[in-house]
């Protein structure tokens, strides 16, 4: 995170906005200095933002380690969230409601293990959709992003321009794209083996 210019020590409020680091889940930061905050540190997700919550008399490089570590922490605590498929099904039908004004209704939403080689799939003469297990424990705008995809399907079968233009309703369709590609890409890489004592 850049240092902030206008940073001054006798400023005991101050709300600084940064983008994120790559491959976390939200693409804006805001820290809040509060003179009020003695101690802790706190961080929580507010729409596309993350807002971590400091001291007032944080120096910079306080700051800057406990965005880096709050950042670590809501990582690991999302990936810990499983959705099951009820949960599932219900987020696929607000998706709908948002994107597609409620049009695309699956009569089923299901994770499954047996799609190891894509993410999601759609069965639309049936309104079956199916998310591939891996996507568990991704950022929840991966796992929104494959399934406007696949509800989609429902109203386009093909990945036709009318497909394409349906899914440009989603603000964080090239984001997570480029996230799974990146998934991809990691799993072609050779694995090298670890040396002894490390």
């Amino acid at each position: 995170m850049p240092a902030d210019p206008l940073h001054r020590a006798g400023n005991p409020q101050r709300s600084t906005t940064s983008q994120s680091p790559s491959g976390s889940g939200a693409s804006a930061i805001e820290v809040r200095r509060s003179a009020r905050r003695r101690r802790t540190v706190s961080a929580y997700r507010e729409g596309d933002r993350t807002v971590v919550l400091i001291p007032a008399r944080m120096s910079e490089a306080e700051e800057q380690r406990w965005v880096s570590v709050m950042l670590d922490k809501l990582a690991a605590q999302e990936n810990k969230r499983v959705l099951g498929d009820t949960e599932l099904s219900e987020r696929a039908a607000r998706l709908s409601d948002l994107y597609f004004d409620g049009r695309a209704r699956p009569t089923s939403v299901r994770w499954v293990t047996n799609q190891n080689t894509r993410w999601g799939s759609c069965t639309p003469a049936e309104g079956s959709i199916r998310l591939s297990h891996r996507l568990q424990g991704m950022p929840e705008y991966v796992v929104d992003y494959v399934l406007v995809h696949e509800l989609a399907h429902l109203l386009v079968p093909g990945h036709g321009p009318d497909f394409w233009r349906l899914l440009e309703a989603y603000p964080r369709t090239e984001r997570a794209r480029g996230y799974l590609e990146g998934v991809v890409a990691a799993d072609r890489l050779p694995h090298l083996p670890v040396a002894r004592g490390e």
